[in-house]
């Protein structure tokens, strides 16, 4: 028989030790999980997508980190690639609880079921919505994904924790009516807050950024 999975199985990519932009008004440690389900055309940190690169921080320096930021730090983030792939993620959320630290979550929502599952350990929760369900495929490579992300946007909205949600345009395939579209579809379903996020050029595929800069020469 297998064991469950632990918080030290997780393949961190990286570790920002503070920042005051992953989680609105707190200041936080943020984590970023490696793999990634979706490929998204703006996608700023594509090295992040591969399931198989192994994690390059351990969960233990996560740890003594924590255990050096009480009374500096509000929570710690995690964030991705896509951080509700990994199993362990619902350990380390506890964890962190228990070190009195809150707990944010930066999601596309391709796994419904682990989303519901961590979704009670989160204090906020950040949830990309990336399009009008019928450009899903074009934004992210995976159509299926626009099905998954409602349905863990309802849990959401049906959950006490506070949610932000987020949509970054590529102007390359919405439009600014699009937006507004989507816009209303998630007021309808109870979204209070919708970030419009720009599409950046830095640290996308280079490809990505010549028809970017070509878009809007």
């Amino acid at each position: 028989m297998s064991r469950p999975a632990c918080a030290d199985d997780l393949q961190i990519a990286g570790l920002v030790n503070l920042s005051s932009c992953d989680w609105p008004g707190k200041l936080v440690a943020t984590v970023f999980l490696q793999g990634c389900p979706l490929d998204c055309t703006y996608c700023h940190n594509p090295g992040l997508l591969d399931p198989r690169t192994p994690g390059t921080v351990t969960w233990q320096q996560v740890r003594e980190l924590l255990a050096k930021r009480h009374g500096l730090l509000d929570g710690l983030v995690f964030s991705g690639g896509e951080p509700t792939r990994q199993a362990g993620l619902a350990a380390a959320m506890r964890e962190v609880r228990e070190l009195g630290f809150g707990v944010g979550l930066h999601t596309a929502g391709p796994y419904p079921k682990r989303f519901a599952e961590v979704l009670p350990l989160c204090d906020w929760v950040g949830l990309d919505i990336k399009a009008p369900e019928r450009l899903y495929g074009a934004v992210t490579g995976v159509q299926a994904a626009a099905a998954k992300a409602f349905a863990c946007l309802r849990v959401a909205l049906d959950s006490p924790v506070e949610l932000q949600v987020r949509t970054t345009v590529d102007p390359m395939i919405m439009s600014g009516a699009d937006v507004a579209g989507l816009t209303a579809i998630l007021d309808d379903l109870g979204v209070h807050e919708h970030v419009i996020q720009t599409v950046r050029s830095e640290g996308a595929r280079p490809e990505f950024a010549e028809r970017l800069a070509a878009h809007f020469a």
